[in-house]
């Protein structure tokens, strides 16, 4: 990464940590999405970051989640960051503390070795992780398309750059925002999908996954700079293995189907981090984020496709 792009990046470092006086949900690049109440205990903001290129024959993806719960009298915040380089997982951070009630709980803030770069506010340029010897920066570049979901969701393409060590990449970023509360119960497992230039592709469940039947997803896509949306989706477990350390199934394979046949698709996990959370029940949650690659048929034209799997069960 140059001199001048670092000293610009880490000049708006420090802004990351200011509130600005408006209550917004997330203002992703410019854009309210809608009003936040306080901090009020049971709701959960997630804020993903998902930067995806392809480095000769491989998939190389970065990817950022953070969460925030408001519990009574405190916010409980996460964040968690991969690298995955061909088919080599690295969660080099994750983090998990506590802040005082705010009036804007869904803000992301830095933390340790992880710093965001933010203007007017909210609206996050970059983010720097910076430790010893190693270092990774994304930089999120102009925005290629938007979509909202039926419950708030903001979902964002960007150009993006992504500075690891003394290399630069471009590639393309997926930034999400979505939230819930005891009202609106969480949104499921969600995908970024790309066919280089020509196709992205984003998924997401209507809810969590409790067993039979699988929830309905909902489906964005930018085709050749055209937007396209499916309103009801099948995304259907092919095929499932045994993950013995929260004694649950976790799927590795996929098909994808809507009703009017207007797409159809497969996906295969390439490689994989898949880990158990805590809990007293024998049977106990899991986090995966899963490489996936296959193909997914659109107006009767077929693209290879690669890209994140996010699976969560609580």
């Amino acid at each position: 990464m140059s001199r001048t792009v670092a000293t610009i990046l880490l000049a708006f470092a420090g802004l990351a940590c200011t509130e600005p006086p408006q209550e917004v949900f997330v203002d992703s690049r410019g854009t309210a999405a809608s009003d936040a109440p306080r901090s009020t205990p049971g709701r959960s903001y997630e804020r993903n970051f998902v930067f995806a290129t392809v480095t000769g024959d491989s998939l190389l993806l970065v990817s950022w989640l953070f969460e925030t719960t408001t519990q009574p009298g405190t916010v409980v915040r996460q964040a968690r960051g991969w690298l995955d380089r061909s088919g080599t997982w690295d969660a080099f951070f994750v983090e998990r503390w506590e802040t005082p009630p705010t009036r804007i709980p869904a803000r992301i803030l830095p933390r340790g070795s992880l710093r965001l770069v933010a203007r007017d506010g909210n609206t996050v340029d970059g983010i720097i992780f910076d430790e010893g010897t190693r270092n990774l920066e994304l930089a999120l570049g102009n925005v290629l398309i938007q979509w909202g979901g039926p419950r708030g969701e903001l979902f964002q393409l960007l150009d993006g750059s992504l500075y690891l060590s003394d290399r630069r990449l471009g590639g393309i970023v997926l930034d999400m925002a979505r939230g819930s509360s005891a009202d609106s119960p969480r949104a499921g497992d969600w995908a970024f999908l790309t066919s280089g230039d020509s196709l992205q592709v984003v998924l997401q469940g209507e809810s969590e996954h409790q067993g039979e039947p699988l929830p309905t997803y909902r489906g964005w896509a930018r085709l050749d700079l055209r937007d396209l949306q499916w309103s009801n989706l099948n995304v259907d477990w092919v095929e499932t293995n045994a993950f013995q350390p929260a004694r649950r199934d976790v799927p590795v394979s996929w098909s994808i189907s809507s009703p009017e046949g207007d797409i159809q698709g497969v996906l295969e996990v390439t490689s994989s981090d898949v880990r158990a959370g805590q809990g007293s029940s024998p049977v106990l949650p899991v986090q995966a984020l899963f490489e996936v690659e296959g193909t997914v048929t659109i107006e009767e034209r077929t693209f290879p496709i690669r890209g994140l799997f996010r699976h969560e069960r609580r």
